[in-house]
Parts: C-alpha cells; structure tokens; sequence
C-alpha cells in the first residue's frame, strides 16, 4: 500500500476512534437460513398454515437474533479490500490533497486542528460506510 494511502488510512482510523464509531456488522444471511428452516419445519409439522407461522417467527427470530452486532469502525477500515481501501482513499484525498505532510502523525494534526476539515473527512467516511457498504453507524459505547 502506499504510503499516502497508509496515512489516509491511519487519518480515519484516527477519526473513527476519537468520535467512537461502531459499525453494525448485519448477517442476513443466518437470518434468512433462520427464517427458511423454521418455515420448512412448520410445512412438515402443520401443512401450508404451518409454513406461514414458522416462516413468522423464524423470520422475527432471525431478526432478533443478528440485530445489534456492532465492530469498531477502524477495525472495518483495516479489514477493508484494496479496491474498497482505493475508493475511500480517493474521497478523502480529494479533501486533503492540498496540504503537505509528510507521515500520518502530521497529516493527522494538521486534519484535527481544522475543525471544519475534520468535519469534511469524517462525512466522507460516513459517507462511504453507509452508501457504499451500507451499513449503519453508532456512536459510543
């Protein structure tokens, strides 16, 4: 990777651990796995009003049952394919290209100390988080 991309990289890290942003990490498929076996098994056991109450509640038990997974958004920036890296590193470069550092630690002093860069950056990334990986963002613990 190179070492422009390793800051940039290391920049949202950096932004996603002072905001505290979690990512929910969404299975659907053991949910829809869930849902189907839970009809399948209500089709054997009650015929065609069996497999519309097993499908209900598999489907709610599936639902409840992946809900709410959450993983640190650096660790889904890190875990990030190179392709995905590229294109969240283009949206952000596209803020920062006009600044001169020289590694991550004063790229990253000279984005916190501009309040409104800051704000720039950390919109891109959610940005990408939630469009292009369509996940869901939470703040905190």
């Amino acid at each position: 990777m190179p070492v422009r991309m390793n800051d940039v990289m290391a920049l949202l890290c950096h932004i996603s651990e002072q905001q505290q942003m979690k990512v929910a990490i969404k299975h659907s498929g053991k949910g829809a796995i869930i849902a189907g076996a839970a009809a399948f098994l209500g089709g054997l056991m009650g015929g065609p009003p069996g497999i519309a109450v097993g499908g209900a509640v598999g489907g709610l038990f599936g639902a409840w049952l992946t809900s709410g997974q959450f993983k640190p958004l650096t660790q889904i920036i890190m875990e990030l394919p190179p392709v995905q890296q590229q294109k969240v590193y283009d949206d952000v470069y596209a803020l920062v290209r006009h600044l001169d550092w020289t590694d991550a630690t004063q790229l990253i002093l000279l984005v916190t100390g501009n309040v409104a860069l800051q704000q720039k950056v950390a919109a891109a990334l959610i940005n990408y988080i939630t469009q292009e990986l369509r996940a869901e963002i939470q703040y905190g613990d």
